[in-house]
């Protein structure tokens, strides 16, 4: 049974992890029966969001905290992980993937990411581990992993793909249905709601994303 770590940044697709594309991950983990290992960075939101406005609000809100109500508890601060305790690593998107996991959503390709996640993220590509990426968490993977010039998706929008590309990495078109696969460093996106339009979409790409992590942490 493959032990597949889930890389939470938050709850809700503004200002956390985007919860669909997350229970989308955990369920076809659990199909796929893997051992299931969620975490999070012990850290202060970047902001939080009002998800019926839209605004940002005065509160403070905790990555891990939130990120719990996802993992319905069961859940371990980033700290604490290492690539040695995991066979592979998945990163749901949504805006925390860019806002709490690296500040990528505000900066762009001069961001900088989170040293327990680039820690993380180093780690399992140096141990040979397969990492997927969902979403907009390509962007924040490849700030991370730059000197390994990773092939990614954010599906077809060009400013981000620019930005992928200023960083280091190289974007490749997708469709939200489809995954791509850079088989030097074992990591595997999908478009997911960069693209949509709707839960059933995204599952698709999500879906095969987990197949093929499973059967490369195998």
């Amino acid at each position: 049974m493959p032990k597949i770590g889930v890389l939470l940044s938050g709850c809700g697709v503004s200002d956390g992890s985007e919860s669909q594309e997350a229970v989308l991950t955990l369920l076809a983990l659990d199909r796929a029966n893997a051992q299931i290992v969620c975490m999070a960075p012990n850290v202060d939101q970047a902001h939080v969001i009002n998800h019926l406005t839209g605004e940002v609000t005065g509160e403070k809100r905790n990555v891990l905290v939130e990120s719990a109500r996802i993992a319905r508890g069961e859940i371990r601060d980033l700290k604490d992980v290492k690539a040695a305790d995991l066979d592979g690593l998945i990163i749901p998107g949504g805006y925390g993937a860019a806002k709490n996991l690296s500040d990528f959503a505000f900066k762009g390709p001069d961001a900088v990411v989170n040293p327990e996640v680039e820690r993380l993220l180093r780690e399992m590509v140096a141990a040979n581990k397969p990492v997927g990426a969902i979403c907009i968490a390509p962007a924040t993977l490849t700030k991370a992993l730059a000197d390994k010039k990773p092939e990614v998706t954010i599906g077809t929008d060009k400013d981000t793909a620019a930005a992928i590309e200023a960083m280091g990495g190289q974007h490749k078109v997708c469709s939200v249905d489809q995954i791509h696969l850079d088989a030097g460093n074992k990591i595997v996106s999908t478009p997911a709601y960069m693209l949509g339009p709707g839960i059933k979409d995204v599952a698709e790409g999500i879906g095969k994303l987990v197949e093929k992590v499973v059967a490369l942490a195998k």
